[in-house]
């Protein structure tokens, strides 16, 4: 079995560099780095695919960045995705009386499950 992942485009081989997920609600298609792990609704691509990638007519196509460029992220951002996490992980009761709501948690029959992961630094 290989460690590299190659691209899903047939009979192309080449070792994927980027993602490509569609997301048909809004017509889009998000062309990222690639994934930490394959996703079953994914496509994996190539450089040259990727360059070359062309949605449909009638739908954008939206390119992130590798992050391989230097970053402009200031302090600010990761405060704000800090507190995002710490809200969302915060118990109903506690989120009740911090924000002042008299609610007591999601409406009836309404579930809230967090979709975070951590990875390992490949340093570590």
């Amino acid at each position: 079995m290989s460690l590299v992942r190659r691209c899903s485009r047939t009979a192309c081989g080449r070792p994927a560099v980027a993602t490509l997920t569609y997301v048909y609600a809004d017509s889009t298609a998000v062309l990222g780095p690639l994934a930490t792990y394959a996703e079953p609704h994914c496509y994996d691509l190539c450089a040259e695919h990727s360059e070359r990638l062309t949605a449909p007519r009638g739908w954008e196509v939206v390119r992130l960045s590798d992050g391989s460029g230097p970053s402009a992220r200031s302090g600010d951002d990761l405060e704000a995705l800090a507190n995002a996490v710490r809200e969302a992980a915060r118990p109903p009761e506690r989120a009740a009386e911090a924000g002042g709501s008299s609610g007591g948690g999601p409406a009836s029959g309404e579930t809230r499950r967090g979709h975070l992961r951590v990875l390992r630094s490949p340093d570590s």
